[in-house]
C-alpha cells in the first residue's frame, strides 16, 4: 500500500513537472512567432516603401559578380531617385499632406516626453537634408564619380532588426553614435559607462563587420545615414587626439616616425615631443602622393563611406548634430530606446562641438604654421569631400603664411576623376 502511495506521489509529480515544462516551452515559443511576425511585418512595409520610392534594389549573385553592371544599377537608381524627388516635390505643391522623408521609412509616434516634438523644425529639417542629398547627387554627377569609389562595407553598422545603417566617419561626433548602437546592441546604459573597454569593440561584438553583399541587401530596407563635418576640423580633430597628445602604443610610433621623416633636427632641444601640425600635414601630402591609404581618422569620406556609390538616406552634419540625430531617432521609431539616452558630458561635448567656437581658434593656430603652397596641396585631397558635403575652403587661405612667390591665391585646379 505504501509502495503505491509513494509511486503515485511520483507519477503526479513527473506529471507537473512535464506539464511545466510544456507550457515553458509553447509559452516562449509563442513569444518568438509573435517577435518573428512583427520582424516580417516591419521588414515587408519598409521594402515596400523603399520600392516605391525607387531605393537601390538588392542585387542578385550574378550582378555581385559582375562589378560593372553594379555600378550601372547605382547610377540608375541615382536617377530614379532623383525622379521621385520631382515627383514628391510636385504633389507637395499641389496640397498633398505628409512629407517625403517621413513617408519613407516606417515609424512610431513622433510624441516624447522628453523632447518638445515641432512639426515646423520637422519640416525645416526635411528641406535642409533634402538639399543635401541633392546638392551630393549632382556633384557625385557632375564628376561621374558612381564607378570611380566602389563601396566599402568595413567600416558600416548594419542593425537589421531596427532596419538602421549608419558609416562611421571618425571624428565627426562618431563616439555618441557608437554609444546608441551598443544601446541598440543590447548593452545597459550603466554598463556602458563603466567598463573600459573601448566603445567600438563593444559595437563590434554585436555588429560585426559586414560583408559587400550583407550592406547591399540590407540597404532597400533600411534608414542608411552619415554625419559629414568640415574636412579640415576632421583632421585637426584627428591630429590633436591621436598624434599631439595621444598615448596609443601606434600612435606614438607614427608620431616618431613622422618626426623622423620631415622634422630637419629631430633631436633640437625646445622642439615639440610629437610632430607640429605642419609635418603632419606634409606627412597627408606625401601618403596621398605615393596612394596610401589613409587612417581612418582622417580619410576622406569620398573613399571612405563612398557616398557616390551608396545611397544614403540621411547626410547629417555635425553643425546640426543634435538635431538630424533626433530626426533620425524618430525615423527610425526608436525615440523610447535612444532619445534622452545620452551621459550629460557627451551633451556638452556635442554642443561644443556644434557651436565651432573652440574649434575655429585651433584652425587659425594650426593652419598659421603652414605655407600656402602647402594648403594648395592638402586641399587637393580633401576637395572633393568640401564640394560633396557643401564646405567652403577660401577662409584657410586666409589663415596660411604666405609664400614668397605667390601675392594672389592661385585658382584652383578643377577636381579629374581618379586622381584621389
Amino acid at each position: 500500500m505504501i509502495i503505491r502511495l509513494c509511486y503515485g506521489r511520483r507519477v503526479q509529480t513527473s506529471l507537473k513537472l512535464i506539464a511545466c515544462v510544456l507550457t515553458a516551452i509553447f509559452y516562449f515559443g509563442f513569444l518568438f512567432r509573435e517577435s518573428m511576425n512583427a520582424f516580417e511585418q516591419n521588414k515587408d512595409k519598409a521594402e515596400a516603401a523603399a520600392v516605391a520610392a525607387g531605393l537601390i534594389q538588392s542585387p542578385s549573385k550574378g550582378e555581385i559578380k559582375n562589378v560593372p553592371s553594379l555600378y550601372k544599377r547605382l547610377q540608375k537608381d541615382s536617377a530614379v531617385e532623383k525622379t521621385n524627388q520631382q515627383q514628391l516635390s510636385s504633389a507637395s505643391s499641389t496640397g498633398n499632406s505628409g512629407s517625403s522623408a517621413s513617408s519613407l521609412w516606417p515609424h512610431s509616434s513622433t510624441l516624447n516626453p522628453v523632447y518638445e516634438y515641432s512639426e515646423e523644425i520637422h519640416s525645416a529639417t526635411e528641406n535642409d537634408l533634402k538639399q543635401r542629398r541633392q546638392h551630393l547627387q549632382q556633384t557625385c554627377e557632375k564628376y561621374n564619380l558612381y564607378s570611380f569609389y566602389p563601396p566599402m562595407p568595413k567600416e558600416f553598422f548594419i542593425s537589421p532588426g531596427h532596419n538602421l545603417v549608419w558609416c562611421n566617419v571618425f571624428k565627426a561626433a562618431s563616439s555618441t553614435w557608437m554609444y546608441y548602437f551598443n544601446i541598440l546592441g543590447g548593452y545597459d546604459a550603466r554598463y556602458l559607462q563603466k567598463i573600459e573597454t573601448p566603445p567600438i569593440e563593444l559595437a563590434r561584438q554585436r555588429f560585426p563587420r559586414p560583408y559587400l553583399q550583407d550592406l547591399l541587401d540590407s540597404l532597400p530596407s533600411s534608414l542608411s545615414f552619415l554625419f559629414a563635418r568640415d574636412p579640415f576640423e576632421r583632421i585637426v580633430s584627428g591630429y590633436r587626439n591621436k598624434l599631439e597628445g595621444g598615448k596609443n602604443t601606434y600612435y606614438k610610433w607614427l608620431a616618431n616616425r613622422i618626426i623622423k621623416r620631415f622634422r630637419q633636427y629631430p633631436g633640437t632641444a625646445g622642439k615639440p615631443k610629437g610632430p607640429t601640425f605642419n609635418e603632419f600635414v606634409l606627412y597627408l601630402i606625401e601618403q596621398h602622393g605615393d596612394q596610401k591609404v589613409f587612417n581612418e581618422h582622417w580619410a576622406p569620406i569620398y573613399n571612405f563611406c563612398t557616398p557616390c556609390s551608396i545611397n544614403f538616406t540621411i547626410i547629417g552634419k555635425v553643425e546640426t548634430f543634435n538635431r538630424d540625430s533626433e530626426y533620425i531617432i524618430r525615423q527610425a521609431g526608436l525615440e523610447s530606446l535612444l532619445l534622452g539616452k545620452l551621459p550629460k558630458n557627451a551633451l556638452r561635448r556635442i554642443g561644443n562641438l556644434s557651436k565651432g567656437g573652440k574649434t575655429l581658434t585651433s584652425l587659425e593656430k594650426y593652419f598659421s604654421e603652414i605655407k600656402r603652397s602647402t594648403l594648395d596641396q592638402l586641399i587637393d585631397i580633401y576637395k572633393l569631400d568640401f564640394e560633396l558635403f557643401d564646405y567652403d575652403y577660401t577662409k584657410y587661405y586666409g589663415y596660411v603664411i604666405p609664400d614668397d612667390m605667390e601675392t594672389e591665391m592661385a585658382d584652383t585646379a578643377v577636381f579629374t576623376p581618379g586622381t584621389h
